[in-house]
């Protein structure tokens, strides 16, 4: 199993949110070659900005781990995190960050010095093409459906 393999996993729950008419991000995070946690973007289904698919899946990886710090787990995300998640993912001190496709306007890497902790490994651009065409696919029809 590799960073391909698990963005993968993490792609279908993308997929569970373009179907739920939200913004089509999932992760999951994996710990050993297991994973413990998924999460999608649920903002419009809970009415709740900060219900984004890193956060839910933080949650559930923090209750299944037994800890707020996940130092030895690995979360994968299918758009690169935003400030807010960022933070959230420097806080839980995760060790290694890995995400599908860059996002320009909003995403973590905007921000100098780095929003994550120091000890966390990051890699992106794994499934890139897929994770940017979900996104755009959203987007174009959410474009065609408010005229």
């Amino acid at each position: 199993m590799n960073d391909e393999f698990f963005m993968k996993q993490a792609y279908k729950e993308a997929l569970k949110a373009f179907e739920a008419n939200e913004v089509p991000i999932g992760a999951v995070i994996v710990a050993g070659d297991s994973i413990i946690a998924k999460g999608y973007n649920q903002t419009e289904l809970l009415n709740d900005t900060t219900a984004h698919a890193e956060i839910i899946a933080l949650t559930a990886a923090f209750s299944a781990m037994g800890s707020k710090f996940l130092e030895e787990c690995t979360i994968y995300i299918t758009v690169e995190p935003c400030a807010m998640c960022a933070g959230a993912l420097k806080w839980a001190r995760i060790g290694k960050l890995v995400y599908g496709t860059s996002e320009p306007k909003s995403g973590f890497s905007l921000y100098t010095p780095s929003l994550l902790h120091p000890t966390t490994e990051t890699v992106k651009d794994i499934l890139d093409i897929e994770c940017h065409q979900l996104m755009k696919d959203f987007f174009e029809a959410k474009r065609k459906s408010t005229f």
